[in-house]
């Protein structure tokens, strides 16, 4: 009681010295005219105006001074976020509306008018904190190692469509001055509606909780989906789109539920396991494949990598042939080593004393089915570097060293002749044909 009998006091001291100003500046003016509620309206915009400059100088510069010195970096990002500027927006909206009763007559248009702009003014003004602070939160989450892990940029957008929804709701209950509980009570009749709009906001919350929870996906991954012509590295998942920036450095969008509805090759397992595969074969000319005599033997003593692989399968093959009487040491009936496994075995070893193939997985060289094309020499390993251009680097002096390897054990790699080859030979023929 006494709290309201000080508001009306001071509610009167305030409409007297509006007339005596009035009467000062050379007017009459009454409590409740129209010149009387201008003159406290004015009274209104300079106090809002006046409160808006020290809560910007507070909270723009003394806050922003204290930021600065900070050891931490989450008052940075809110900072340069905006939401002290705009913190200092609430404060004129917030004046005017609660000095409409002190200075303005109850009921009347002015009146009406002042607190329901000032009540809309203050909704958008919290509104446009409530979004600087979002993005400060998403920026201050991104700064952390949980990031990579498991992304919140669609929670981000969901907050951010919450707020507007709330806003819109809380502005058109004012204008039409019903209470929003009102308003919500009749969204059920436009349910359907509602499900058919925001069908991929929904599709794609729903999907960005099964992408955080199971950590399906983080930004940083680089991924595949042939249907979408997407192969590269995921930017941004958002709310209803996801930004992948392909390798041709071209940036595709997709659905965000495409993530989970979609065949989807995601490379992370490759990245975190410390190692990229290899997998090529070489076409081997079956008409070059042979035993091994002495000579081949004596050459190829001289491949120190390759000399433990012959003593052992000499002792092997002298063990194996012990049973066998000298008429049937022939090449028939005994054991004889071939050139294309002991090529297999020195590109095994090649492989396992090379510095950049990963000595923790799988390595191997195994021969395919056969083929018209001639017999598939296919080096299955994984090298300890994963980027790219090195990778590739790494693969290609294996099979430069591979292939140029070749003629050592009197073997060919398969290769189709070209028309121009086959029609420079038939023209040489021709040349060599005596003229008739």
């Amino acid at each position: 009681m006494d709290v309201i009998t000080k508001a009306e006091q001071t509610k009167a001291h305030l409409s007297e010295f509006i007339s005596e100003f009035a009467q000062f500046i050379g007017l009459e003016s009454q409590s409740g005219d129209l010149l009387h509620q201008w003159i406290g309206f004015s009274i209104l915009i300079a106090a809002s105006l006046t409160m808006w400059l020290i809560a910007l100088f507070i909270l723009k510069f003394k806050i922003a001074r204290l930021v600065r010195f900070s050891k931490t970096d989450w008052d940075d990002n809110l900072q340069s976020a905006g939401v002290f500027r705009r913190l200092a927006l609430v404060v004129p909206g917030l004046t005017v509306y609660f000095g409409t009763d002190l200075l303005l007559v109850p009921d009347s248009k002015m009146y009406t008018l002042s607190s329901t702009v000032s009540l809309l003014y203050v909704m958008i003004a919290v509104y446009s904190v409530m979004q600087a602070v979002l993005t400060a939160t998403e920026r201050i989450y991104k700064s952390t190692r949980f990031a990579k892990k498991a992304p919140i940029t669609g929670f981000i957008q969901v907050g951010r469509l919450l707020f507007t929804l709330a806003l819109i709701f809380l502005i058109i209950s004012e204008l039409l001055g019903k209470s929003p509980v009102y308003l919500l009570s009749g969204l059920t009749a436009i349910a359907a509606v509602l499900l058919l709009v925001f069908k991929d906001t929904i599709l794609g919350f729903v999907a960005g909780i099964q992408i955080a929870a199971n950590r399906m996906f983080n930004t940083g991954d680089w991924i595949e989906m042939p249907k979408y012509n997407v192969d590269g590295e995921i930017l941004e998942i958002g709310l209803t789109v996801v930004k992948v920036q392909n390798w041709d450095k071209t940036i595709s969008t997709l659905p965000s539920y495409s993530l989970i509805t979609e065949a989807v090759k995601n490379w992370r397992g490759m990245s975190d396991s410390g190692g990229r595969r290899i997998k090529r074969s070489i076409q081997i000319d079956m008409q070059s494949l042979d035993f091994a005599d002495e000579d081949d033997l004596v050459k190829w003593q001289k491949i120190a990598i390759l000399q433990p692989y012959l003593a052992s399968k000499k002792l092997a093959l002298e063990e194996d042939n012990k049973s066998l009487t000298e008429k049937q040491l022939d090449i028939i009936n005994c054991r004889k080593l071939t050139n294309i496994g002991t090529f297999r075995a020195y590109v095994q070893t090649y492989l396992a004393q090379h510095k950049d193939v990963h000595k923790g997985y799988t390595c191997m060289v195994r021969q395919l089915p056969p083929s018209e094309a001639g017999l598939p020499i296919e080096i299955y390993c994984f090298s300890r570097v994963q980027d790219w251009v090195s990778y590739e680097g790494i693969q290609a002096d294996i099979f430069d060293h591979v292939i140029s390897m070749m003629p050592m054990f009197n073997l060919r790699a398969y290769q189709r002749i070209t028309n121009s080859a086959n029609s420079n030979e038939m023209a040489a023929e021709q040349k060599r044909q005596p003229l008739l």
